[in-house]
């Protein structure tokens, strides 16, 4: 508690009172109220990073074979591929793969309705969760990164799994490895994410941190003892309790 002279007020006793200044002070309050707004700050870098993920390749896989001495290039966005595509098919044919347009063509068609959902899930979980449920702001940053990992494994495993049996040369049935060296037949590959994919895992980062400081913006709230699942001001909203009646 903070106390301040009020020279002009004077009790009957003839003694001085001092004024009090509670906790609600208005410093105290503009710190609590930048400690909100960075928790928000945190949640919109992490929306960031997923917004621009969207538009980078995020897998590269490099082919390598004796009559390719500087390899053959795919990368793998979320609406697309590219690199030598067309080469890459012709080759397929051979060893009677499907085309490489025919895979993931629904996640490809709704990959930007996927970001705008995890983008405004962040927001909303940020704003709305209260004290109980307020790590869970996290899932969208292990979700993102790992559901384009799982579709990614799906369809190559699907891919190298069935092969036409009446194309011209027979190997095995395969999947590509999706990081570091593997062998498809006679080329060597090699994996790595890329740029976008550690866009999309860098919001975890910002996720991370926007638990930690609300776990303490929660903890000093005027109205953490009301608060459960829900956050009853919405993180931004006034934090003063109502005055008892």
């Amino acid at each position: 508690m903070v106390a301040t002279q009020s020279p002009n007020v004077t009790a009957p006793d003839t003694h001085k009172h001092l004024a009090v200044m509670g906790e609600s002070s208005l410093p105290r309050e503009s710190w609590h109220r930048g400690l909100r707004w960075g928790v928000v700050g945190l949640a919109l870098a992490a929306i960031g990073t997923y917004v621009a993920a969207f538009f980078q390749d995020w897998w590269k896989l490099t082919l390598y074979a004796p009559q390719y001495p500087h390899g053959l290039r795919l990368t793998i966005s979320l609406t697309g591929m590219g690199g030598d595509v067309h080469e890459i098919d012709m080759l397929n044919h051979y060893i009677g793969m499907g085309h490489l347009a025919e895979a993931a063509q629904f996640e490809r068609h709704y990959a930007a309705w996927g970001v705008g959902f995890v983008a405004v899930l962040v927001l909303a979980m940020t704003l709305l969760t209260g004290r109980r449920l307020g790590k869970l702001i996290v899932l969208p940053g292990f979700a993102f990164p790992l559901v384009f990992l799982a579709d990614a494994f799906y369809w190559m495993h699907t891919f190298g799994h069935h092969l036409d049996p009446r194309a011209p040369l027979h190997i095995p049935a395969f999947t590509p490895e999706l990081f570091g060296n593997g062998q498809i037949g006679q080329f060597m590959t090699f994996a790595t994410p890329a740029a976008g994919f550690w866009l999309a895992t860098s919001g975890l980062v910002f996720l991370a941190a926007a638990v930690v400081l609300r776990h303490r913006v929660c903890r000093d709230c005027p109205r953490a003892g009301a608060c459960g699942r829900l956050c009853p001001t919405a993180l931004v909203g006034p934090q003063r309790k109502r005055a008892a009646t």
